[in-house]
């Protein structure tokens, strides 16, 4: 059993993002799933989706989190899934705007759903990295941003 005891970034983050989507490509990136409750844990042991058995012993100033990556190297890599992963809702203003972010939204890999008009974004990662992202088409209000707090 390997035990992880840092979190190197989070999978929104580009700095990691093509890596992350090489590695799923060539079916060497693994996920750990947690409930909300265990999420918030700093000690724990799980089964990865590939049957590794991991343990986790994080310092206190670090938190788990929905897309924290605690293994990244050239062969294989490690993200954290939460269970109950929040939304981030995007309404553009007009159908360009709309397939402007759609097709921004595929070329992230970023998993989404639709709700009518609105396209909604699985965070899995800090919302701020999103935010950050998405700020192009936010700034003259192509799109707007709400977090979907029904989840």
């Amino acid at each position: 059993m390997i035990t992880y005891t840092n979190i190197i970034g989070s999978s929104a983050q580009e700095a990691y993002s093509d890596k992350l989507h090489d590695l799923d490509h060539a079916d060497k990136l693994d996920f750990i799933s947690l409930s909300s409750d265990n999420i918030q844990r700093k000690r724990l042991k799980v089964v990865s989706y590939k049957g590794k058995e991991c343990g986790i012993a994080l310092p206190r100033e670090q938190k788990l989190y929905d897309g924290a990556i605690l293994s990244l190297a050239a062969d294989y890599a490690l993200v954290v899934r939460c269970a109950d992963a929040k939304w981030l809702r995007c309404t553009p203003i007009d159908n360009a705007a709309a397939l402007e972010l759609g097709y921004f939204a595929g070329n992230m890999h970023w998993s989404v759903r639709f709700d009518k008009n609105i396209l909604e974004i699985a965070l899995k990662g800090k919302l701020q990295d999103y935010q950050e992202r998405l700020k192009h088409l936010c700034i003259d209000g192509r799109i707007t941003l709400a977090l979907d707090d029904a989840q």
